[in-house]
């Protein structure tokens, strides 16, 4: 139940999701406070307006993603451990298992291990049901890994992960049953601060070895490049939407994980 609030509810604290509350109380109070209903319109639009920004967005999804910038030499350690999140289920019409946006952990994955920077990848992702069928997410990974051939025996598979709590805890296990120290943290860049705040909580000793950015150096200069283009990234996007969304989420996350005591 818990796992089901902590996603259902922040959803109506997400941008989109207080814009459509706002904007069903100026439905109600439309004829009988036409006033409470217009400032209940006005939030809603200031709401949209802001968060679909492309300045707002970007430099929000950047305060979470540059806090952990690549090292220019990554050291060698005893296992790699890769997060949840990267893949789709090989659910008809789909021919096999496909990437999500987050897939390049996936990919990430495995050029670091064929770098020789560990002799074994740690798969750590279930599967919320309510999410869709198929099979756990790092049976998933596993299948993307060794299509790419990585080898079956290089693999560790976590199959009961269900949040980032849940995928320390359970890599900590397993960590422990093969006396690991020391690990490579592979994620998306702005899911890496919570993450790496969580496993270093339990105690594992964990290098920040982020992907997946969303916001690189030339993507900030497109704001300021012509006068032009810092028009336009003020008007309303649907990507910038989601960039924003995906970013609160993440700091609504550590929020919440902190409150709990989990880092």
């Amino acid at each position: 139940m818990f796992l089901y609030l902590s996603k259902l509810l922040p959803l109506f604290f997400y941008p989109l999701g207080l814009a459509c509350l706002c904007m069903l109380v100026a439905l109600f109070m439309l004829w009988k406070r036409p006033r409470t209903a217009a400032l209940a319109i006005a939030l809603a639009l200031t709401l949209l307006l802001s968060s679909s920004n492309g300045w707002v967005s970007r430099l929000l999804v950047k305060s979470l993603e540059w806090q952990n910038l690549p090292l220019a030499e990554i050291p060698t350690t005893e296992a790699i451990v890769v997060l949840g999140g990267a893949t789709k289920s090989a659910l008809p019409p789909r021919p096999t298992v496909d990437l999500s946006e987050a897939g390049d952990r996936v990919i990430y994955a495995a050029q670091l291990y064929r770098q020789k920077k560990a002799p074994i990848i740690i798969l750590s992702g279930g599967r919320i049901d309510w999410r869709g069928s198929g099979l756990s997410e790092s049976a998933d990974m596993a299948t993307i890994l060794t299509s790419v051939g990585i080898p079956k025996e290089a693999i560790v598979q976590e199959p009961d992960s269900l949040n980032t709590y849940q995928n320390a805890l359970n890599v900590k296990k397993i960590l422990e049953s093969r006396g690991i120290r020391r690990i490579l943290l592979v994620t998306s860049a702005i899911h890496m601060p919570r993450s790496l705040l969580i496993f270093r909580h339990q105690g594992i000793d964990a290098i920040a070895t982020p992907t997946d950015f969303l916001i690189s150096e030339g993507e900030l200069q497109e704001l300021t490049s012509t006068p032009k283009a810092a028009l336009l990234n003020v008007l309303p996007d649907v990507e910038n939407l989601r960039l924003f969304t995906t970013a609160l989420k993440e700091y609504v996350g550590i929020l919440a994980y902190r409150l709990r005591g989990w880092l």
